[in-house]
């Protein structure tokens, strides 16, 4: 926008103000100038107050960090494709925008309204302050103020708002100092985004989007004379409270525009008549994806700190397909509507996917109804994975080069030393099966098998895996761990067995792909940066297994149809029930438990409700992907014991 698209037209009778008014430039092109402004003005005050006031002058701020001024911003959450989410804010839900990007109408009402000799007067305009030390004069107070819109500037962002003379004086010299330091384009950008429209809102780009669903850019006449109008008082003149106070109020302006002769009388009339088309607050609108954003602003709070957060501005790309996001979260809908048909009326669920190329997550549903309850289980609740857990396990033997899938152990009864008693860990049903491979032994989920060979490898080495791959819950290496008898999230899951569908090739879990701040400087990156974590041939060995818990064990009920890999699991006492697996391009972890514990009961298992679920929200996930096949474990060297 021109300057001269909102000068106003003065008439050639007003060239005798024009002259007045570059008297008072010259006088303000130095301290001592401005301090012989408010001599002339303020001489009532006396010798000795004027000469403490000059003094005091000196401790003014310096207008020129203005130029580095950042005021508290709105931080917006989108989707990997730019759908926003949501957005974060403290009390102030701010937006920044350039001057190019509001209207002219804005501008225009804005000035006749508040400063119509904006373009004219050098941030001080002396007739209004005559005027006004007129009226407190005979008010015997302060009543009517000749603020400019550089003076209001100044008190919104340098000085508080009391209304004494000294502080009203403060107000001029910073005036007049910023006028000598920014062009009248720049003051009026940093006014239009400072002010406080009503409803959290400051600043006009959000103002125009909460009041008329729309940027700044797009305001029209009539719009504008309304968020004009408000500026002398948001809450009562605004359309979400008084129409009809907003609709006079809005004809005051745009009286004042005519009586400019910055529109016509006729344009003025229309524009009163037109039907204002009113949005809806927008500072606290809830999340388009609660669980999501609740783990993004999580990580933000984690890297940036709260405050950044709430009044940074940042502009936050994350990983999540908002499309995809709905999809797992109308499959934990329709689990949940499962679980209460069959008499589980309490049981959470929660549902993480994982792209193991990138790490990337995907989808993340952290219970069955976020307005019920906001705890996020996906991230803030450890649950004992039981069997889930074993793969690390099996792993770990796979990677010492001692042991293949084909490898045999005897699920046979045994017994530990734990303190002062014995342990005696039991197979689900209570059998025992002799001999078995160490496939059989995992496709099928034997107890027995699992501890004799943690105790083989060592605990110890087993965390080891754990850690490797981004398992950071406490870790106890206490006989009965490969039994899943620690606490772990859903994300650690299905991050962990990420790292098992990418071959052993680990990266950092995240939500965010991208961080930058309101004008697109980038903060953060999170570029995938994959290590070779694991032995290749011990992770496809273990895969070939999952492959067959799927294909023959535990899993049949997560069968897709295309190659895929996974683990069911299921606690002592029915209080914790999973299924974790994967495809080369997906990675899925499902929890199913009660929050305070208690048993689930009803004979639920791992595979027969978890699997279900897993398998409902893969089919959706990948259709249109191509099948894709996990690398046989015979193109790998296999370890050395």
């Amino acid at each position: 926008m021109s300057i001269s698209s909102v000068q106003p037209q003065y008439k050639p009778e007003e060239n005798s103000k024009r002259l007045s008014t570059s008297f008072w430039k010259g006088v303000a092109t130095s301290t001592g100038g401005t301090i012989f402004l408010f001599l002339a003005l303020f001489g009532s005050l006396g010798a000795g107050g004027l000469i403490g006031l000059a003094l005091s002058m000196r401790n003014l701020p310096d207008v020129s960090s203005l130029r580095n001024y950042a005021p508290a911003e709105t931080t917006y959450i989108y989707d990997i494709k730019g759908q926003l989410l949501d957005n974060l804010h403290g009390e102030v839900n701010r937006k920044v925008i350039s001057s190019n990007e509001i209207s002219p109408e804005l501008k225009r009402a804005v000035l006749a309204i508040e400063d119509s000799h904006f373009y004219l007067h050098n941030g001080v305009n002396p007739y209004s302050i005559m005027r006004a030390m007129l009226v407190n004069y005979r008010q015997g107070s302060v009543v009517e103020g000749a603020s400019t819109v550089t003076m209001q500037l100044v008190r919104n962002i340098l000085l508080t708002r009391e209304r004494e003379f000294d502080r009203k004086i403060a107000e001029a010299v910073l005036a007049l100092r910023i006028e000598q330091e920014f062009t009248k384009d720049e003051i009026l950008e940093m006014y239009l985004n400072t002010i406080y429209w009503g409803h959290n809102n400051y600043g006009i780009q959000t103002a125009a989007e909460s009041y008329f669903n729309k940027p700044a850019a797009e305001l029209n006449r009539e719009e504008s004379a309304v968020l004009a109008g408000m500026i002398q008082a948001p809450e009562s003149y605004s359309p979400f409270i008084n129409y009809s106070n907003t609709k006079a109020r809005q004809a005051t302006v745009l009286d004042r525009m005519a009586h400019l002769g910055w529109i016509t009388a006729e344009e003025a009339e229309a524009s009163k008549q037109e039907q204002l088309f009113v949005g809806k607050p927008t500072a606290w609108q809830p999340s388009k994806s609660p669980y999501i954003t609740n783990a993004v602003t999580a990580e933000l709070e984690n890297r940036f700190g709260q405050e950044a957060v709430l009044q940074g501005g940042m502009r936050v790309q994350t990983t999540v397909d908002l499309k995809f996001q709905k999809m797992a979260e109308e499959v934990v809908s329709k689990g949940r509507d499962g679980l209460r048909n069959r008499g589980f009326r309490q049981a959470q669920i929660a549902l993480v996917a994982i792209d193991p190329r990138t790490h990337y997550v995907k989808a993340m549903v952290g219970g069955t109804d976020y307005n019920e309850s906001q705890l996020n289980r996906a991230i803030q609740s450890y649950r004992q994975p039981g069997s889930a857990f074993k793969p690390f396990v099996y792993y770990t033997a796979f990677a010492s080069g001692k042991y293949s899938p084909h490898s045999t152990i005897m699920d046979s009864p045994v017994s530990y030393p734990d303190g002062n008693n014995t342990y005696s860990p039991k197979n689900y049903g209570g059998s025992f099966q002799g001999q078995m491979t160490l496939m059989k032994a995992l496709m099928f989920s034997r107890n027995i098998p699992a501890i004799k060979l943690g105790q083989a490898v060592s605990v110890t080495k087993v965390i080891e895996t754990a850690r490797k791959i981004g398992v950071t819950s406490p870790l106890d290496p206490v006989v009965s761990l490969p039994l899943g008898a620690i606490g772990m999230t859903p994300l650690e899951m299905a991050n962990a067995y990420a790292t098992f569908a990418n071959n052993g090739l680990h990266s950092k879990a995240t939500t965010i792909v991208r961080v930058t701040d309101s004008s697109g400087n980038i903060l953060l990156e999170n570029l995938p940066e994959p290590q070779q974590v694991l032995d290749p041939w011990a992770t496809a060995s273990l895969t070939t297994v999952l492959k067959g818990v799927i294909e023959g064990g535990t899993g049949t009920a997560a069968q897709l149809g295309r190659p895929a890999a996974g683990k069911t699991g299921t606690t002592d006492g029915e209080r914790d029930v999973w299924f974790v697996g994967f495809v080369p391009q997906l990675s899925t972890a499902v929890w199913i438990g009660n929050d305070d514990n208690a048993r689930l009961g009803g004979g639920i298992t791992g595979g027969g409700f978890a699997a279900p679920i897993w398998k409902d929200f893969m089919t959706k996930a990948l259709t249109g992907e191509p099948v894709q096949y996990f690398p046989a474990a015979s193109k790998f060297p296999r370890p050395k014991p």
